[in-house]
């Protein structure tokens, strides 16, 4: 049994069958919570694939620099620096423990490392693409969504080696294309297969996306 660290409460989950033998971990985005993307399960279709879990955890209130200090649900603080976005490396950390206690569960349960995927939007997209990229066992992917690489200059020499399928909109006003892409490249040029995705979208997920996902999960766990 996980025990949260103060400030996070338990994770909602939904199986889409009796028997799972995989594991998406979905991190919310910024101001939002677990619930933001339960809905989403449903409209993946994935009837033709084994048995999943999905995890949609909470991250904890803290004050948002970018957002004139407002308390609301946030997986680290932000701020934005002449690099582009900027984090606060603490509490990453503290969101990226978190997650590995996630992880750490569902291997518990019978879950193999390999068969559990990290998932994210936004904010959690780059948690996501930390905890992943920084976790001693390779999992069986990440979803990085509307995101970017976060601390590239701080990226392991020897990050783990997983499939990530990383997409952006073109009109997003958050997070601007040319910093997803950028990280996108970065991925690639230390050997990590990055599967890109654009969409005429802004910071939102499209039908077209959703249908992409589900056809990437499918492909990814019915073959392991």
């Amino acid at each position: 049994m996980t025990t949260y660290k103060q400030g996070f409460s338990a994770p909602i989950e939904l199986e889409t069958g009796l028997n799972p033998s995989g594991s998406v971990i979905w991190l919310h985005g910024l101001g939002a919570d677990g619930h933001d993307f339960e809905a989403i399960v449903p409209e993946l279709g994935l009837s033709s694939s084994p048995d999943l879990r999905f995890i949609f955890p909470h991250a904890e209130f803290r004050p948002v620099t970018i957002n004139s200090g407002q308390v609301m649900r946030a997986w680290y603080d932000m701020s934005f620096s002449p690099q582009g976005m900027g984090g606060n490396a603490d509490h990453m950390l503290e969101s990226e423990s978190v997650i590995r206690g996630l992880i750490q569960q569902e291997m518990d349960r019978g879950i193999p490392l390999e068969r559990i995927v990290l998932a994210g939007f936004s904010q959690g997209g780059a948690v996501a693409l930390h905890t992943a990229l920084r976790h001693p066992g390779p999992l069986a992917g990440v979803l990085a969504l509307s995101t970017y690489v976060p601390f590239p200059e701080l990226l392991p020499a020897d990050p783990a080696f997983l499939p990530i399928f990383m997409a952006h909109g073109t009109q997003d006003p958050v997070i601007p294309l040319a910093l997803a892409r950028q990280g996108c490249e970065t991925l690639v040029s230390l050997g990590i297969p990055v599967q890109w995705h654009i969409y005429p979208m802004p910071h939102s997920v499209c039908d077209q996306e959703i249908r992409d996902i589900s056809q990437w999960i499918q492909d990814l766990l019915n073959n392991k």
